[in-house]
């Protein structure tokens, strides 16, 4: 029996070793020679370009280096500045923002950082859902490639012998190695070492410019299948939304306004968001003569928060409402939401509502703190009215810019390549910083190495103590990284 088991295993390793496969715990890699031709034929192709474009790499490779550190500084201040005050900001507000623990290259790669740029964009880590896990893994793979492809191409360009491509993944999160030949790497000099590590930051920056671009340029590229700049179309709606119902917002809807605040793409839709719930709520038109037939007897009183109710409990339609006349600046009166609102213009003072020369009041809907009531419009279809919180609806509808020309044409597809295009940017510009941070087992420890043997080796003449002084930067710059970890892991999970 064991000796039958023993044939087994060996027939097992030699298997996984033909195809290149290797198996541990958490851990599954693959490599391959098969893409040994393509890679050689991308670094012999135009010398002299490549040569250029990746002493470009260099010089971002080595400014990204020095960039990251002093990025992670300031974060790091930020962090302890959030811990250390009562009110802390929101996490929108920092610079850098922890994703989770990836792989990387064909070492571990420790940790993912996200260049927040925009407080309404979704971006991993902040809200990342489970629909979007494909996005999520896709990005990582895709950014893990082309970091990997630099290096490979730089280095056969360099002359460093290449002899393989790979994929893994490191418990579930995909990633990318090649594996060049050690004694050509060594051998080569310091320049030519940091055109082959810095050609992975300078790939990864490369590929978010350009997700950039076609983020950018979408309405363009897809303007003979679908239109833009009329209104924000709705392409999803959660379960439990507010706005799921009969006279709620269904897939399809184009919404044109909220409020008196016009909506053209889904940037508007955010904006007017933001915009009404910052602001206090607005007024509603009303004549003297709709208010004294509309309104009927109902007995007031305040709320735990101070504000003002006077409708039944029990009531799905009627809004309690508050104005002011000339002799009294506290009266309320129930009314039906919806025959208040509709054709009514919206006003802040009894002053907006005199311009038609009839006796006006500018009622407002008298709601608990943070509370708006919201009238959605969305043609041809009746005005849906929503009462809560504004960021209930934001979170709970997805909607797009775009809107096909053609039935047949999908309303999902704009918004797929948006957000891959948004978790490119984020993923590729994560990898590429993270990557130039100057700590161990990053490639900023190599670009350091490298970065030190080219400049200083005429200062600091003996190689031991230029060794010296980069382990010191190293393990500086790894303490910088690692408190960022801990102290932003610490910000996510206590707040």
């Amino acid at each position: 029996v064991l000796q039958s088991s023993n044939s087994l295993k060996a027939s097992y390793e030699d298997w996984l070793l033909t195809y290149g496969l290797s198996v541990s715990p958490f851990h599954l890699r693959w490599q391959t020679a098969l893409f040994n031709r393509q890679f050689y034929s991308w670094g012999r192709w135009k010398p002299r370009f490549l040569y250029l474009w990746f002493s470009v790499g260099m010089v971002f490779g080595i400014v990204a280096m020095f960039g990251s550190v002093i990025l992670l500084g300031k974060t790091l201040l930020q962090t302890l500045t959030q811990m250390l005050t009562e009110a802390p900001k929101a996490q929108n507000d920092r610079m850098l923002q922890v994703v989770v623990s990836v792989p990387s290259s064909a070492l571990v790669f420790l940790l993912c950082f996200v260049l927040l740029s925009c407080p309404h964009q979704q971006v991993p880590g902040v809200n990342l859902p489970v629909s979007q896990l494909t996005y999520f893994f896709s990005a990582i793979l895709i950014s893990g490639v082309i970091h990997e492809v630099g290096h490979g191409v730089a280095a056969i360009r360099e002359q460093v012998r290449f002899n393989g491509f790979g994929i893994f993944i490191f418990i579930v999160y995909p990633g990318a190695f090649v594996d060049l030949f050690t004694t050509h790497l060594q051998l080569i000099s310091p320049v030519q070492q940091l055109r082959i590590f810095c050609a992975g930051v300078w790939h990864n920056f490369v590929l978010g410019v350009a997700s950039f671009m076609v983020l950018f340029l979408l309405p363009a590229i897809l303007f003979p299948f679908y239109y833009t700049g009329v209104g924000a179309l709705v392409t999803e709606v959660a379960e439990d939304s507010p706005a799921n119902g009969p006279r709620g917002l269904f897939v399809g809807d184009l919404v044109t306004n909220l409020q008196d605040c016009p909506v053209y793409n889904v940037e508007d839709w955010n904006f007017c968001l933001g915009d009404i719930s910052e602001k206090s709520q607005v007024g509603y038109c009303v004549s003297a003569a709709t208010l004294q037939q509309l309104s009927f007897p109902a007995r007031v009183y305040r709320r735990l928060d101070g504000t003002v109710e006077c409708c039944s409990n029990n009531s799905l339609t009627d809004i309690c409402f508050s104005y002011s006349n000339k002799l009294d600046s506290h009266l309320y009166a129930c009314l039906p939401a919806r025959k208040v609102i509709e054709a009514s213009r919206v006003c802040r003072t009894n002053m907006d509502c005199h311009k038609d020369f009839v006796p006006s009041f500018c009622v407002t809907p008298s709601l608990e703190n943070q509370t708006r009531l919201i009238r959605v419009k969305h043609p041809p279809h009746i005005d849906m009215l929503y009462v809560g919180h504004p960021m209930h609806l934001q979170y709970t509808v997805s909607l797009s810019s775009f809107v096909p020309r053609q039935n047949f044409l999908s309303i999902d597809l704009p918004v797929m390549i948006e957000t891959f295009c948004k978790y490119l940017i984020s993923l590729s510009g994560a990898l590429a910083v993270i990557n130039a941070v100057p700590c161990f087992a990053l490639d900023g420890q190599w670009i350091l190495n490298s970065f030190l043997e080219a400049t200083l080796s005429s200062v600091i003449v003996e190689k031991q103590n230029r060794e010296l002084v980069g382990f010191l930067i190293l393990l500086a710059g790894s303490a910088l990284l690692a408190a960022n970890v801990a102290l932003g892991l610490w910000m996510v999970t206590a707040r």
